[in-house]
């Protein structure tokens, strides 16, 4: 690794921290309790969430690493990103398309905690299935959603509730300056990772990868319910996975394999571009129907 890989970590964590502490600011606790406490009812939210996150697209992860002839790390990637939880910065892209803040503040936190035990759980068969033995445990899982999901948005929230007039202001500002260390952070890892990268979208990865992403997003449309704003929170939700766990996840046993990075990083690029373009496709047919 480079001399600025240390610096580049810093960044990142902070800006994640900003950027999930700015819309915690917004919300409220009964958003971020919402889908615990109707999953038992119907339109059965949670329960819907967690099919088209942990089960449906680990599956297709599943196949494809079966059925296509993928490299090695590049299949280990995509299992990985299967079966990762929702990024902490996701809320902010759902707002923005258009969706539910109680629903994708409550998607946010349930999926977040149901991970701790999904994750290694999902982990385990995966590994049997194409035996790959890995110790990624609910522990791990545990530190790292509380670190970068859990603690910063239930920051956002007591500030939200003890000085609601003080908390606009701070989660403006502290989105615009995690927004900007993201970018920077972003074009760094890009720079450092180009050489592999190259070799991942001449060989027929990127399109297993892109087909992932596409298939996940319409797994999470379909399993939205009858809400637009709730489908819409799902798909994304579906294809935009914790880059920070997957990485964990895919090198617990082989930290030493730069390609399994770089393929979840350029997953994370080619569903960030899927999910806009969805989001774009969704705003105009809502406002043609208007």
């Amino acid at each position: 690794s480079c001399q600025g890989t240390p610096m580049i970590n810093h960044l990142l964590t902070a800006s994640i921290l900003l950027l999930v502490y700015s819309p915690g600011a917004r919300a409220t606790f009964a958003d971020a309790t919402s889908l615990f406490r109707s999953w038992l009812a119907p339109p059965h939210r949670l329960v819907r969430a967690l099919l088209a996150m942990y089960v449906v697209v680990p599956v297709v992860a599943a196949c494809m690493g079966l059925m296509l002839e993928l490299a090695g790390p590049v299949r280990v990637a995509l299992l990985a990103v299967a079966v990762a939880p929702i990024p902490p910065i996701l809320p902010g892209k759902q707002l923005k398309g258009g969706g539910s803040r109680a629903h994708a503040f409550g998607l946010l936190v349930a999926v977040s905690l149901c991970a701790v035990v999904l994750v290694p759980l999902t982990v385990g068969i995966l590994g049997h299935l194409f035996g790959m033995s890995s110790s990624f445990g609910p522990i791990k899982v545990a530190r790292l959603i509380g670190v970068t999901i859990l603690i910063p948005l239930l920051a956002g929230l007591t500030l939200r509730r003890f000085a609601p007039r003080w908390a606009p202001f701070v989660a403006t500002w502290a989105s615009r300056i995690g927004t900007v260390m993201l970018a920077a952070c972003a074009a760094l890892v890009l720079y450092e990772a180009r050489h592999v990268l190259d070799g991942l979208v001449g060989d027929g990865s990127l399109l297993a990868i892109a087909a992932l992403a596409i298939i996940a997003i319409g797994a999470g449309h379909w399993l939205g319910g009858p809400q637009p704003d709730e489908r819409s929170n799902l798909a994304i939700a579906s294809a935009m996975r914790h880059p920070g766990i997957a990485i964990a996840v895919a090198t617990a046993n082989d930290p030493g394999e730069p390609r399994v990075s770089a393929a979840i990083l350029l997953y994370v690029l080619v569903a960030t571009v899927a999910t806009s373009l969805y989001v774009a496709v969704t705003r105009r047919r809502h406002a043609e129907s208007a």
